[in-house]
């Protein structure tokens, strides 16, 4: 065989080998507890987001008109603090009785129970009740569940395990308006679209009735497929002096990228304030709003596949750095948007940053810490995004009553600039240590044959 020959057949070979790692890497993720726990994502998001839309409009139904804002406010407001902190416990207990599914399930339980017994309510304060409760429930799961997800998968495919978890849940958030205003317009046909009433009719609160009870039956179904498909894992221990030291504290990295994220997420108001900018300054009506929305998920979706595969194989901060840098941009244009296609044009855009950051972000955390205490870190993360959620939304009302939405904007960008200047100084700083700390268990990059032993925790 000539060298020319033996080059080429060495070309591929290696060809071979990577596209054999790229499909073990899908077959990884597309299986098992990723799989399940994306599908109970799905049918939740599908039955929480028939109710999300309507609920402003709901409560201006049950209370006096001038009321709706502040119980929508109290509704929002008490009901995240509450999850932001039961997010901190939840994934404590989890790592102290080894035991994840069981408190997700009951997380999810609760949700799927309390969330369309809002079609029951008959005046405000039970509207934000069964809201509390619901939050309750996402307060109790969500740690659990990701620990439970980054112990399922190994480093080599984790951002896109979390990522596909991502998209299956933006899928979801695609499904339920579609399936809400399908059910509205075969209750209230034509009205739906040509009554600008403040003040929902007899009519329309009837159908919203409807559209919050048959919220039960996605619900219904993520528990189904939860129960019965998703299996337990129990959390690796280490025993002796090194476990009694990573029991006193978690990895000083994880803690600094914690205190970065949590300057980003200051400045990362709620996207409400988009929609409230897009219906001010370009007059969307109600479809157009709708239909915004769903771009926004639609690009979620596209994008958070990619973005995981990427940070498995370049790295997570890279990848984060690029998506708080894109959300600066966006945050900057939609500031200086002045035709409705840009803005329309922009939130496409805008989904690129939640493909880059939402499932890589979580693929970090659990890259940092062992199993035993993987509860407890994703605790720790939503803990602190959700906290910052509430004073960064305030802020930014604030800012934009005093100084207008321009500004506003600015500062959100601002904000997100400097997060990511602090997250490539981190990274500079650390080039020598790979994204999964060598010193920690269960962490190591896997060969293809550890690959191969570790592929049944998945199942």
């Amino acid at each position: 065989m000539t060298m020319r020959g033996i080059t080429h057949a060495s070309r591929s070979n290696d060809y071979m080998v990577s596209q054999t790692q790229i499909t073990n890497r899908w077959r990884s993720v597309i299986r098992g507890n990723v799989l399940m726990m994306g599908l109970v994502s799905l049918f939740t998001d599908f039955s929480s987001e028939m109710m999300n839309p309507l609920l402003p409009f709901f409560i201006a139904g049950v209370v006096p008109l001038e009321l709706a804002p502040v119980y929508v406010g109290l509704m929002e407001g008490v009901a995240e603090t509450t999850a932001s902190l039961l997010k901190m416990i939840s994934g404590r207990v989890s790592d102290a009785l080894g035991k994840r599914k069981m408190i997700v399930v009951l997380g999810y339980g609760i949700s799927t129970l309390l969330r369309p017994a809002m079609a029951l309510a008959g005046g405000g304060w039970q509207v934000v009740l069964m809201k509390f409760g619901d939050r309750v429930g996402k307060g109790m799961r969500t740690a659990p569940r990701d620990a439970l997800i980054g112990d399922a998968i190994g480093p080599e495919a984790r951002g896109l395990a979390f990522s596909f978890h991502r998209a299956m849940d933006h899928a979801g958030a695609v499904l339920g308006p579609l399936a809400a205003f399908g059910l509205l317009y075969s209750l209230l046909g034509g009205d739906l679209w040509r009554r600008a009433t403040t003040v929902p009719t007899g009519a329309e609160m009837t159908a919203m009735r409807w559209v919050f009870g048959i919220a039960l039956l996605p619900g219904l179904l993520a528990m189904l497929t939860l129960v019965g498909k998703v299996r337990e894992i129990v959390p690796h221990h280490t025993h002796g002096a090194m476990a009694d030291r990573e029991r006193e504290k978690l990895p000083g990295q994880f803690y600094v990228f914690i205190g970065i994220v949590t300057l980003f997420a200051l400045g990362n108001s709620s996207d409400m304030f988009l929609l409230l900018y897009a219906k001010t300054k370009f007059g969307l009506s109600l479809a157009a709003l709708v239909g915004l929305w769903i771009v926004l998920h639609l690009s979620k979706i596209v994008w958070s596949l990619p973005a995981g595969d990427l940070s498995d194989r370049l790295g997570r901060r890279p990848l984060i750095v690029t998506g708080w840098v894109v959300y600066a941009l966006v945050y900057l244009g939609m500031a200086l948007a002045v035709r409705q296609w840009q803005f329309w044009a922009l939130f496409v855009v805008y989904g690129i940053y939640y493909g880059m950051c939402e499932g890589v972000e979580k693929a970090l955390v659990a890259d940092f810490v062992p199993s035993a205490h993987r509860g407890r870190a994703f605790g720790i993360y939503h803990g602190a995004t959700g906290l910052s959620a509430l004073p960064a939304s305030l802020l930014f009302g604030v800012f934009w009553k005093e100084i207008g939405p321009t500004w506003a904007f600015a500062i959100g960008a601002g904000l997100a600039g400097a997060a990511a200047v602090l997250l490539l100084i981190m990274l500079s700083m650390d080039r020598g240590l790979s994204e999964t700390p060598p010193t920690l268990p269960l962490a190591p990059v896997c060969s293809l044959s550890e690959r191969e032993i570790n592929l049944p925790r998945n199942g």
